[in-house]
């Protein structure tokens, strides 16, 4: 019986060393990570230079524009893996915490486009200075929201050497009111329903334009939905986001990814802008049909648990494995 039971026992103490080093290699990266701070007018950015392992002489940068919402400079780790197919093309990878994230100044409710766009400057000309740094190879990545940042950064940065940018958006309003109808379709919701919503979101985007107070908005706000004050004067200082025109700036290759099941973006019309304001010769689509706007794989995005228990034990199958070698072989060619 003691015997039984000590073998019991190790055998799950094998397994538990097993199941650890699993994790450890897991998220273990081919690469060298060192926590900066950037110091610059407005106060000082923090984030995290992500560098080839053992390289020799200059290494390109590419340099991360986060999409919406409180994201820390590792993505909680989910840039890792992309990172990781970077530095294996010699490229290091630069990503900031946004304002008031990871004890980083400010807060980055406070920001317009405009703010978001000019950090990425200060950011690239300290990148710049670095030694290892091949100022002429510094490219951008960007996701969603992004896609209002990036070509205000162009506009100023002549020398950014290209841009990738994931299921970006075009205009703020006409963004929303596709994911809203999305959403509620998932859901199951009636034409009827739709059109409640869609009325109830013009109504709360006529009092933007009107440039209500937030206790204006309350008045009539959904109590199921209520926006916070912190989030009604984001939004009020970027609802009219619009790159259309702004696409014009960009002067060196542009890779865009597209999403097939994102309900975040209206991809067709994404690609149909950008086709018509970028040069073709500077253009290159990608169009990846079982992936969400965040890239996740598709059979991930639809369990929380099976999504958990990925990013433990096996994070670089987060993301769509084509998506990450794409992107590797884009900015070997640039």
């Amino acid at each position: 019986m003691k015997k039984t039971y000590k073998l019991t026992l190790g055998i799950a103490a094998g397994l538990a060393v097993a199941l650890i080093l699993i994790v450890l290699y897991q998220n273990s990266y081919k690469m060298t990570e060192e926590k900066i701070q950037i110091a610059t007018p407005k106060g000082v950015l923090t984030g995290t230079l992500a560098l080839p392992k053992n390289y020799s002489g200059k290494v390109g940068l590419v340099v991360f524009v986060h999409g919406d919402g409180p994201i820390n400079d590792t993505y909680d780790d989910g840039y890792k893996p992309l990172w990781e197919r970077f530095a294996s093309k010699g490229y290091a990878s630069l990503s900031l915490n946004k304002p008031g994230i990871n004890r980083a100044p400010g807060d980055w409710l406070e920001q317009s486009m405009e703010d978001r766009a000019q950090e990425i400057r200060y950011a690239v000309d300290w990148a710049k200075t670095l030694p290892m740094i091949d100022k002429h190879k510094i490219g951008l990545w960007g996701a969603s929201q992004a896609g209002w940042v990036i070509p205000k950064i162009v506009k100023e940065e002549h020398d950014i050497a290209f841009s990738i940018l994931v299921s970006p958006a075009v205009n703020w309003i006409t963004q929303g009111r596709f994911n809203t109808k999305k959403e509620l379709e998932q859901e199951g919701a009636s034409p009827q329903q739709i059109k409640k919503r869609l009325d109830y979101d013009h109504k709360v985007l006529q009092l933007l334009k009107n440039h209500a107070s937030y206790e204006e908005y309350l008045s009539i706000a959904s109590p199921n939905d209520i926006i916070s004050k912190e989030r009604w004067s984001f939004i009020g200082k970027n609802f009219r986001s619009d790159s259309t025109e702004e696409l014009s700036y960009f002067k060196s290759p542009v890779l865009l990814v597209l999403a097939g099941k994102d309900m975040n973006v209206d991809v067709k019309d994404t690609e149909r802008v950008y086709r018509q304001k970028i040069s073709p010769e500077l253009l290159s689509v990608i169009h990846l049909p079982k992936v969400d706007h965040s890239m996740m794989n598709e059979y991930i995005t639809h369990s929380k648990s099976l999504t958990f228990l990925t990013a433990v034990f096996a994070p670089r199958q987060l993301v769509s494995d084509d998506y990450l070698q794409i992107l590797a072989d884009f900015v070997s060619q640039h």
